[in-house]
């Protein structure tokens, strides 16, 4: 494409709702603050855009910036200050399989957080549906490697749900 605005606002149409859901899981379902992860990672998508070198698809490069900037940027906030995930509003009147759910969401949010930065975010790509062989790309390992970890993620995942100990 000729003019970088209209490249960029495709690239923008294509890849925010999936920056978005990724962001969201980093931040621990924090809707406010992955709304401005995603809208980092635009930026720096826009201010790099030029040196995108079509190596790989851009989805992938996407990807790639989404992860560090969401790492980056949790680690900035355990220096401002540790504290435990965002506490949750009880939820009032409403029925109780919606409050089982949110409940359930919580417990899930929660496990996810409990994992290691790169099984975190194998696993958030994962969820977007990422072709594994991206994901290996995109955490610079082998495919078979990452068939291994995704194994191992999910075995983590259930103990923590099931409140077994990691």
């Amino acid at each position: 494409m000729n003019d970088p605005k209209l490249f960029f606002d495709q690239i923008y149409r294509d890849n925010y709702p999936k920056v978005f859901r990724l962001c969201l899981g980093y931040v621990g379902g924090d809707d406010m603050a992955a709304k401005e992860l995603s809208q980092e990672v635009f930026i720096k998508v826009w201010e790099h855009l030029e040196r995108f070198r079509k190596e790989a698809q851009i989805s992938t490069w996407i990807y790639r910036i989404t992860v560090n900037t969401s790492l980056m940027y949790l680690r900035k906030e355990s220096r401002k200050k540790e504290i435990p995930l965002q506490e949750w509003d009880q939820v009032e009147e409403e029925s109780s399989a919606t409050v089982r759910k949110e409940s359930q969401m919580k417990q899930l949010y929660e496990c996810i957080n409990k994992l290691p930065e790169t099984h975190r975010t194998i696993l958030l790509l994962e969820l977007e549906d990422v072709p594994q062989k991206e994901i290996a790309e995109i955490i610079g390992i082998s495919h078979s490697a990452l068939r291994v970890r995704i194994h191992r993620i999910k075995n983590e995942l259930t103990k923590c749900v099931k409140n077994d100990k990691f």
